[in-house]
Protein backbone atom coordinates (compact mmCIF):
# COMPACT_ATOMS: atom_id res chain seq x y z
CA UNK A 1 0.00 0.00 0.00
CA UNK A 2 1.44 3.35 -1.02
CA UNK A 3 1.90 6.25 1.36
CA UNK A 4 -0.72 8.29 -0.47
CA UNK A 5 -3.29 5.52 -0.15
CA UNK A 6 -2.48 5.12 3.54
CA UNK A 7 -2.90 8.87 4.14
CA UNK A 8 -6.25 8.86 2.30
CA UNK A 9 -7.48 5.89 4.35
CA UNK A 10 -6.41 7.57 7.60
CA UNK A 11 -8.08 10.86 6.63
CA UNK A 12 -11.30 9.07 5.67
CA UNK A 13 -11.25 7.08 8.92
CA UNK A 14 -10.67 10.28 10.92
CA UNK A 15 -13.57 12.02 9.17
CA UNK A 16 -15.85 9.04 9.85
CA UNK A 17 -14.82 8.95 13.52
CA UNK A 18 -15.38 12.72 13.87
CA UNK A 19 -18.79 12.44 12.19
CA UNK A 20 -19.72 9.60 14.53
CA UNK A 21 -18.60 11.60 17.58
CA UNK A 22 -20.57 14.66 16.40
CA UNK A 23 -23.67 12.53 15.81
CA UNK A 24 -23.42 10.93 19.26
CA UNK A 25 -22.88 14.32 20.88
CA UNK A 26 -25.90 15.85 19.12
CA UNK A 27 -27.99 12.82 20.03
CA UNK A 28 -26.98 13.07 23.71
CA UNK A 29 -27.74 16.80 23.75
CA UNK A 30 -31.15 16.22 22.16
CA UNK A 31 -31.90 13.45 24.67
CA UNK A 32 -30.91 15.77 27.54
CA UNK A 33 -33.26 18.49 26.28
CA UNK A 34 -36.12 16.03 25.76
CA UNK A 35 -35.65 14.64 29.27
CA UNK A 36 -35.33 18.04 30.90
CA UNK A 37 -38.17 19.82 29.11
CA UNK A 38 -40.59 16.91 28.65
CA UNK A 39 -43.64 17.88 26.57
CA UNK A 40 -42.27 21.42 26.25
CA UNK A 41 -39.57 20.06 23.92
CA UNK A 42 -42.12 18.93 21.30
CA UNK A 43 -44.18 22.10 21.71
CA UNK A 44 -41.09 24.21 21.08
CA UNK A 45 -40.13 22.12 18.03
CA UNK A 46 -43.59 22.83 16.56
CA UNK A 47 -43.48 26.53 17.43
CA UNK A 48 -39.93 27.05 16.17
CA UNK A 49 -40.44 25.01 13.02
CA UNK A 50 -37.76 22.40 13.63
CA UNK A 51 -35.52 20.66 16.11
CA UNK A 52 -32.41 22.78 15.54
CA UNK A 53 -34.19 26.10 16.19
CA UNK A 54 -36.08 24.62 19.13
CA UNK A 55 -32.90 23.29 20.69
CA UNK A 56 -31.24 26.70 20.36
CA UNK A 57 -34.23 28.24 22.13
CA UNK A 58 -34.25 25.61 24.88
CA UNK A 59 -30.51 25.95 25.48
CA UNK A 60 -30.99 29.73 25.74
CA UNK A 61 -33.69 29.10 28.34
CA UNK A 62 -31.29 26.89 30.29
CA UNK A 63 -28.61 29.58 30.19
CA UNK A 64 -31.06 32.25 31.37
CA UNK A 65 -32.32 29.93 34.11
CA UNK A 66 -28.76 29.44 35.39
CA UNK A 67 -28.64 33.19 36.05
CA UNK A 68 -31.79 33.14 38.20
CA UNK A 69 -31.53 32.94 41.96
CA UNK A 70 -34.05 30.15 42.57
CA UNK A 71 -34.48 29.74 46.30
CA UNK A 72 -35.90 27.09 48.57
CA UNK A 73 -38.69 27.98 50.94
CA UNK A 74 -38.48 27.35 54.63
CA UNK A 75 -40.85 24.76 56.06
CA UNK A 76 -42.81 27.59 57.69
CA UNK A 77 -43.28 29.47 54.40
CA UNK A 78 -44.32 26.25 52.64
CA UNK A 79 -46.91 25.69 55.35
CA UNK A 80 -48.19 29.28 54.97
CA UNK A 81 -48.56 28.86 51.22
CA UNK A 82 -50.36 25.53 51.69
CA UNK A 83 -52.81 27.23 54.07
CA UNK A 84 -53.32 30.08 51.60
CA UNK A 85 -54.08 27.53 48.88
CA UNK A 86 -56.68 25.87 51.12
CA UNK A 87 -58.36 29.25 51.59
CA UNK A 88 -58.42 29.87 47.84
CA UNK A 89 -60.06 26.48 47.31
CA UNK A 90 -62.66 27.20 50.00
CA UNK A 91 -63.64 30.41 48.21
CA UNK A 92 -64.36 28.49 45.00
CA UNK A 93 -67.85 27.38 46.08
CA UNK A 94 -69.11 30.95 46.45
CA UNK A 95 -66.90 32.82 43.93
CA UNK A 96 -65.36 30.54 41.30
CA UNK A 97 -64.11 33.34 39.01
CA UNK A 98 -62.47 35.16 41.91
CA UNK A 99 -60.92 31.92 43.17
CA UNK A 100 -59.26 31.31 39.82
CA UNK A 101 -57.83 34.84 39.88
CA UNK A 102 -56.70 34.28 43.50
CA UNK A 103 -55.06 30.99 42.49
CA UNK A 104 -53.20 32.73 39.67
CA UNK A 105 -52.07 35.45 42.06
CA UNK A 106 -50.93 32.90 44.65
CA UNK A 107 -48.94 30.97 42.05
CA UNK A 108 -47.33 34.25 40.92
CA UNK A 109 -46.43 35.19 44.50
CA UNK A 110 -44.95 31.74 45.09
CA UNK A 111 -42.93 32.00 41.88
CA UNK A 112 -41.68 35.43 42.90
CA UNK A 113 -40.64 34.28 46.36
CA UNK A 114 -38.84 31.29 44.87
CA UNK A 115 -36.91 33.68 42.59
CA UNK A 116 -38.70 33.37 39.26
CA UNK A 117 -39.33 36.63 37.38
CA UNK A 118 -43.07 37.23 37.12
CA UNK A 119 -43.25 40.37 34.98
CA UNK A 120 -44.99 38.89 31.94
CA UNK A 121 -46.78 35.63 31.22
CA UNK A 122 -44.64 34.46 28.27
CA UNK A 123 -41.48 35.08 30.29
CA UNK A 124 -42.89 33.04 33.16
CA UNK A 125 -43.52 30.17 30.77
CA UNK A 126 -39.96 30.28 29.44
CA UNK A 127 -38.43 30.42 32.91
CA UNK A 128 -40.65 27.71 34.38
CA UNK A 129 -40.08 25.40 31.41
CA UNK A 130 -36.53 24.58 32.46
CA UNK A 131 -37.45 22.79 35.67
CA UNK A 132 -41.22 22.47 35.41
CA UNK A 133 -41.79 21.56 31.76
CA UNK A 134 -43.99 18.63 32.69
CA UNK A 135 -46.54 20.82 34.49
CA UNK A 136 -46.36 23.80 32.16
CA UNK A 137 -49.39 22.69 30.15
CA UNK A 138 -51.36 22.84 33.41
CA UNK A 139 -50.31 26.46 33.82
CA UNK A 140 -51.21 27.31 30.22
CA UNK A 141 -54.66 25.71 30.55
CA UNK A 142 -55.38 27.44 33.85
CA UNK A 143 -54.23 30.80 32.54
CA UNK A 144 -56.42 30.44 29.45
CA UNK A 145 -59.48 29.84 31.61
CA UNK A 146 -58.55 32.75 33.86
CA UNK A 147 -58.35 35.07 30.86
CA UNK A 148 -61.69 33.86 29.51
CA UNK A 149 -63.38 34.05 32.93
CA UNK A 150 -62.99 37.76 33.29
CA UNK A 151 -59.42 38.01 34.48
CA UNK A 152 -57.46 40.32 32.20
CA UNK A 153 -60.75 41.56 30.61
CA UNK A 154 -61.86 38.14 29.40
CA UNK A 155 -65.56 38.84 29.85
CA UNK A 156 -66.74 35.89 31.93
CA UNK A 157 -66.86 33.27 29.15
CA UNK A 158 -65.70 30.28 31.22
CA UNK A 159 -68.11 27.71 32.62
CA UNK A 160 -68.02 26.58 36.24
CA UNK A 161 -66.60 23.24 35.09
CA UNK A 162 -63.81 25.03 33.21
CA UNK A 163 -63.11 27.13 36.31
CA UNK A 164 -62.94 23.95 38.41
CA UNK A 165 -60.51 22.50 35.88
CA UNK A 166 -58.41 25.67 36.08
CA UNK A 167 -58.14 25.23 39.84
CA UNK A 168 -56.93 21.66 39.32
CA UNK A 169 -54.36 22.89 36.78
CA UNK A 170 -53.14 25.69 39.05
CA UNK A 171 -52.85 23.21 41.92
CA UNK A 172 -50.57 20.94 39.86
CA UNK A 173 -48.05 23.74 39.27
CA UNK A 174 -48.54 25.20 42.75
CA UNK A 175 -47.76 21.88 44.44
CA UNK A 176 -44.71 21.32 42.27
CA UNK A 177 -43.37 24.80 43.02
CA UNK A 178 -44.14 24.40 46.70
CA UNK A 179 -42.51 20.99 47.14
CA UNK A 180 -39.63 21.42 44.69
CA UNK A 181 -36.75 21.93 47.07
CA UNK A 182 -33.34 21.82 45.45
CA UNK A 183 -30.62 19.54 46.69
CA UNK A 184 -27.86 21.47 44.93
Amino acid sequence: MSTTTLVVVIVIAAVVVLALIATLWLSARRRHLRDRFGPEYERTVREEGGAMAAERDLRAREQRHEQLDIRELSAGRRREYAEAWSEVQEHFVDRPENSVAEADDLVSRLMDERGYPTAEYEGRLRDLSVEHGRTLDHYRAAHDVKVRSGGENGGGRATTEELRGAMVHYRALFEELLTDQRSR
